[in-house]
């Protein structure tokens, strides 16, 4: 089962500019490398900031010419990291409302940039791969969950489970394994299933664990057994 990672879809050597880049020349970058925004970097390559489109259509009726990226970005720049599961850096731009993430090593260091338009593909998958994927290696494959137990239902990449499963604690691991597919947007959880392997609680377990495991001539207590009579 495949797990794309932002790593897989981010622009390397992402165009950047310095704080003190010019707001003319950030709108040259803007207009000939066809890109929306350009991360603001540190002297040590960290992003301190975003300049967008939207950031310089703010400041085109002031002093546009000599307003700096410093003066102009949004800061601070919101960050994904390259072992980010494509998911978590789409909800990431959902959530904070951008179109992109400059992508950051474990020194904060810029090393690439993942726009939308790089997410695109992937979830605009067919649904028909989607749940083909899903059945094949999700639930028949990694689970062992028979074809005819769950029904998979994919449109416009919301995925939805009608069925049974055999224990409840599968119910959740379904549920996520399938939240990772590529081209998935949601997962509608209708699982039902036919044994309840989480209902014991902790004490109950370890009664059960001590009734099939203690040794001749143990009570369950930990204590010696009493002599017969």
């Amino acid at each position: 089962m495949r797990h794309r990672r932002v790593a897989d879809l981010m622009t390397p050597n992402a165009v950047t500019v310095q704080r003190g880049t010019l707001f003319r020349e950030i709108a040259r970058l803007l207009d000939e490398y066809d890109i929306t925004a350009v991360p603001v970097v540190d002297d040590d390559g960290r992003p301190v900031g975003v300049v967008s489109e939207a950031d310089l259509l703010r400041r085109q009726l002031s002093k546009a010419g000599a307003a700096t990226a410093e003066a102009i970005m949004t800061s601070p720049a919101v960050v994904a990291r390259p072992g980010w599961s494509v998911v978590e850096a789409a909800r990431t731009m959902e959530q904070r409302k951008v179109k992109r993430l400059p992508v950051v090593d474990d020194s904060g260091r810029l090393i690439g940039v993942i726009s939308r338009s790089d997410l695109v593909q992937l979830f605009l998958r067919r649904d028909r791969a989607i749940q083909e994927e899903i059945l094949e290696e999700v639930l028949t494959r990694t689970l062992g969950v028979a074809p005819s137990a769950v029904t998979v239902a994919v449109t416009d990449g919301t995925v939805t489970l009608i069925g049974a499963l055999e224990r409840r604690s599968l119910v959740p691991i379904a549920v996520r394994l399938c939240e990772s597919v590529d081209g998935v947007i949601e997962v509608i959880d209708r699982l039902t299933f036919e044994r309840d392997d989480l209902s014991l609680d902790d004490a109950s377990r370890d009664d059960a664990v001590q009734d099939r495991g203690a040794p001749d001539g143990i009570a369950r207590s930990g204590q010696p057994a009493p002599e017969p009579g």
